[in-house]
């Protein structure tokens, strides 16, 4: 039962070396807006590793119950219960990765109007196909997060079902079947949401480099 087998690829954070000016031009409080959406993903950043764990639990949890027999019921229950707890702590980690996601969201569409008053023609090419495929991702974002909510509602039945002491074979097998189907189209969506991510990433280079922006390049890591 675990989500994250593919990368989550983060969002490229940079340090930009702007020379000293009067005012802020365009495509430096663009930069600014960017950065910042990155920054507010942070959150969103530090909860992969303890999802992670917990799915790894989960896991660990499930594989002691179907090692049990029916003679071992109470012990069953009481794992499941176990389990059950652990689906209710990913869901308030998905909850702050979503609202981290949300946050960034917001930042990085302060961009929009901004990038029609880009004077270079490259620039502003390169910024306009940056902002689409960011939606796109953020887009992305929301089908994943749709797609793993469902597969954790799916899990808890599955563990409910498994304290019903006349659960019948065919009833659980269907439910994983159901299960399965589900983290297809998890994978699906996460594999969805990395290729929007390493496009933008790119993206994201090229404009700066249009718009004559110089940059180091602090981090560009994939979690597993």
């Amino acid at each position: 039962m675990l989500y994250r087998k593919l990368a989550i690829i983060i969002l490229l954070s940079v340090i930009a070396l702007l020379s000293a000016c009067s005012g802020a031009s365009t495509s430096e409080k663009i930069y600014d807006h960017l950065e910042e959406a990155v920054t507010l993903e942070e959150a969103f950043e530090k909860q992969q590793d303890d999802i992670v764990k917990l799915e790894k639990k989960e896991q660990e949890l499930y594989s002691q119950i179907i090692d049990l027999s029916m003679d071992e019921f109470d012990k069953i229950k009481s794992i499941s219960q176990e389990a059950i707890s652990v689906i209710e702590k990913r869901k308030e980690k998905i909850k702050l990765e979503k609202e981290s996601i949300d946050a960034s969201k917001e930042e990085f569409k302060k961009i929009e109007g901004l990038i029609e008053d880009l004077e270079e023609k490259k620039a502003k090419d390169r910024a306009t196909k940056m902002y689409d495929v960011m939606m796109d991702r953020f887009d992305a974002y929301d089908k994943l997060n749709d797609a793993y909510t469902e597969s954790l509602k799916l899990e808890k039945e599955l563990y409910k079902m498994l304290q019903e002491e006349d659960l019948k074979q065919e009833t659980l097998t269907e439910h994983i079947k159901k299960i399965n189907d589900s983290y297809k189209k998890v994978l699906e969506a996460n594999e969805n949401f990395n290729t929007f991510t390493e496009k933008y990433n790119q993206l994201k280079k090229e404009f700066y480099e249009s718009a004559n922006i110089e940059v180091n390049y602090e981090k560009e890591k994939k979690e597993k």
